[in-house]
């Protein structure tokens, strides 16, 4: 049976789903950037930028600030919290399945030296 998730979960991995817009959003780590200054590392328009820029608001991780024609963005982080606290519990998953792995082969390996 499918768990439904929130909407806003799916609005945040669709948007980190694009290599730009990760970029973006480490950018944004290191404080506001203009929509200019996301745009230059990727030669592209501001147009494009701004498209981008749409969809990680629209995700809620990105806040823009308009003043006259600078449109400043910033990094709303709480929603990657979500995220991570959604792939937790892979983590923990795949932990126990690498511990038990682990265990098989370090038994094989005592297996294997006493066989001598």
């Amino acid at each position: 049976m499918v768990q439904s998730q929130p909407a806003h979960l799916d609005a945040v991995f669709h948007a980190l789903s694009d290599a730009t817009r990760r970029a973006m959003v480490e950018r944004l780590v290191s404080g506001p950037q203009s929509v200019g200054d996301l745009a230059a590392p990727f030669d592209m328009s501001l147009a494009g930028a701004s498209k981008h820029i749409r969809v990680l608001e629209g995700a809620g991780l990105v806040m823009r600030e308009v003043r006259g024609r600078t449109h400043r963005c910033s990094l709303d982080a709480a929603r990657l919290r979500d995220a991570q606290d959604w792939l937790a519990r892979y983590e923990k998953f795949w932990n126990a399945r690498l511990d038990a792995l682990e265990a098989l082969l370090a038994a094989d390996a005592d297996k294997g030296s006493t066989d001598d």
